[in-house]
Parts: structure tokens; sequence; C-alpha cells
């Protein structure tokens, strides 16, 4: 090989890799919205006997607006709100880290839900299926018939499935929470370390929830 034919093959073996990498990079532009609208899905029900508010101290405030808006609209006259044994920050005019489950509920009769209608109800532990298996627990009698799930978007379509799983007799919806603007878009969820966590890490938790359960 002489002088010259080695700095044309490098620069073929780059415009190749340069034409690969574009390649991919418009391939994955077009795909990535996918990713995360599989993971968005909406079952609505005209009534059901209980509101299930997931817990999730960081998406607490968008999650029980959306109960307290389907409350109102007469779909359920009862709400369950979890426990995440999460505490906010400082408040200086109680003097304590207010638990975020009691911020919630003060959300919830503030939007016009009668307190009687809140229960509060703490899992044994952190977890989607935690809060499916108590549940489960909680209508061993069978009392409950329908139940409608509130929690964040991407969130909505591995709650269902978990709770559809420990509670197969139970007729269950789900309607995801309002995006915020803390909230990853569908198109551009990938730019942001926020995207990967919502949307990536879903897939993963997925993943680990149908080959353990």
């Amino acid at each position: 090989m002489n002088n010259t034919e080695k700095p044309k093959r490098q620069r073929k073996s780059l415009r190749l890799f340069a034409s690969s990498l574009l390649c991919f990079i418009v391939i994955w532009i077009l795909i990535a919205p996918l990713f995360a609208y599989f993971l968005v899905v909406e079952k609505p029900v005209e009534k059901s006997d209980t509101i299930w508010v997931l817990g999730g101290s960081s998406a607490y405030s968008e999650r029980t607006k959306k109960a307290a808006e389907l409350y109102r609209s007469g779909i359920s006259d009862k709400i369950f709100v979890v426990d995440d044994d999460v505490r906010s920050g400082w408040n200086d005019g109680e003097k304590r880290n207010l638990p975020f489950f009691e911020i919630s509920k003060r959300e919830l009769i503030a939007n016009g839900v009668n307190e009687s209608a809140i229960e509060i109800v703490k899992p044994i532990g952190d977890g989607t299926n935690y809060e499916a298996k108590l549940f489960a627990e909680k209508n061993a009698d069978n009392r409950i018939k329908s139940l409608l799930l509130v929690t964040s978007p991407y969130h909505t379509r591995r709650a269902l499935w978990t709770f559809r799983h420990f509670n197969p007799e139970v007729e269950i919806g789900v309607i995801p929470a309002e995006k915020t603007e803390k909230t990853p878009t569908i198109y551009f969820w990938w730019l942001s370390p926020k995207g990967w966590s919502d949307v990536f890490g879903e897939y993963l938790k997925f993943i680990y929830y149908w080959l353990s359960f």
C-alpha cells in the first residue's frame, strides 16, 4: 500500500462511520417516541368503588389533583392515599417535616374531597407490587369490585398490569395524572437524565416484575 492510498482508505472509513452514525440518529429519533408512548395507557371506568392514588412523593401533587377531579366528577366516593414513608422539607409554620401522605390528604380536601372519603394505607415495602398486594389484602372479602388507579403517565402500564396480576377478580382501570413541566416529553425524553429514569427505568422495572411474578 503506497502513502497516497492509506489516507484515502481512512477518509472512506470515516465517511462510512459518519453515515452510519447519522443513520442511527435518524432512526432513533423516529422510534424513541414509541418507547415512551407504549408506557402510557388510559383505561377509564364509568363508576368505581374506590380510587387508589399510587405512592410517589415526587409526583404527589399532580396525582392528588387528578384524583380529586375524578372524585368531584362522581366516579367514586372513596380515595385511598398511600403513605410511602417519605417526608417533605422542613415546614417553618408547623415546625416539622410533613409526611407526603399528609400533604396529599390536605390537597385532596382543598380540592373538594370530603375528609371522610380519604383513607391512608401503608404498604410493608416501597414499590407498586407492595401496593397491589396491600389492596388484595384489604379486599380479601371481595367487597371492592372495581378500582381506579391514578398515577404518573409513564407508570400507568406497569401499575395496571401489577394490580391486575394480584387482583384478577377486580375490574381495574387507570387514569394518568396530568403531565407537568417536569414530565419528560414523549418525543424528546431521551435528551434528559430524568427521561431515561422515567422511560428506560420503567422498562427495566417492568421486565423485573414480569420475570418475578
